[in-house]
């Protein structure tokens, strides 16, 4: 076992989840890069190895109960305990089709990666989060998942219409509540973060922040002292509306 501080990053192999993991590792941290395609995330690993960084790869499907439980043994195998999770993986299959004409198996498939992925990853994860005593969870959330911004005519995020990914990122900025209400006695905080609009394949590269700038605001609340906020939702600029 090791004394270092231990961080997970799920989604990690490319992206915002792997400039994440970078720069939690930068800051000192051994990170646990969880991927669910093994060869593009022992390749991610290389990479950042490559740089003198302290990674290890996990494999993880975070739609998969089994994939998440054989994950949580990988590493409670290696570390007495996780310091740092990050729910970064997501999804977004809905950019064309209207609300009216979006297919269940779209919507399931957008939650059970996007809800049900994160509540999965922090139950299996919990008995390592708590043994920290002063663990930090982070959900990746966005601005569509804020009610107030998506209903607002002069922000930016009420001109897109995704029902399964905005709804989604709603009911993440909930579930961030509940675990924030539920470990806030063990010493865990808990906050959803929207990184802005960062180029990503969910977009086709087309935002307007690079992955590394996207990452700073999740980097930030993942290592944020004891004094530091529980149940909240943030972005580079601080607060976010609900």
């Amino acid at each position: 076992m090791t004394n270092k501080r231990q961080a997970l990053v799920t989604g990690a192999n490319k992206g915002l989840g792997l400039a994440i993991a970078k720069g939690l590792a930068s800051a000192g941290l051994s990170v646990w890069m969880g991927a669910r395609d093994r060869s593009r995330g022992e390749k991610a690993v290389e990479d950042l190895r490559g740089e003198g960084l302290d990674v290890r790869l996990v494999e993880i499907d975070v739609a998969d109960d089994a994939s998440v439980r054989r994950a949580a043994e990988t590493v409670g195998r290696e570390i007495d305990a996780l310091h740092v999770l990050v729910n970064n993986a997501g999804i977004v299959l809905d950019l064309q089709a209207p609300a009216s004409e979006l297919g269940m198996y779209e919507v399931k498939a957008t939650y059970e990666v996007n809800v049900f992925g994160p509540i999965r990853v922090t139950q299996g994860f919990a008995p390592l989060l708590k043994a920290a005593d002063d663990a930090r969870i982070v959900n990746l959330s966005s601005g569509l998942g804020s009610l107030t911004l998506i209903t607002d005519p002069t922000s930016l995020f009420s001109t897109v219409n995704l029902l399964a990914y905005s709804s989604s990122k709603v009911a993440l900025n909930a579930v961030t509540v509940s675990f924030a209400k539920e470990f806030e006695p063990f010493g865990i905080k808990v906050n959803a973060v929207e990184p802005g609009n960062v180029r990503t394949d969910l977009n086709g590269n087309s935002g307007s922040l690079t992955p590394e700038e996207g990452a700073e605001t999740a980097i930030k609340m993942a290592l944020i002292d004891n004094s530091g906020p529980t149940g909240g939702f943030f972005g580079s600029l601080g607060r976010q509306p609900w």
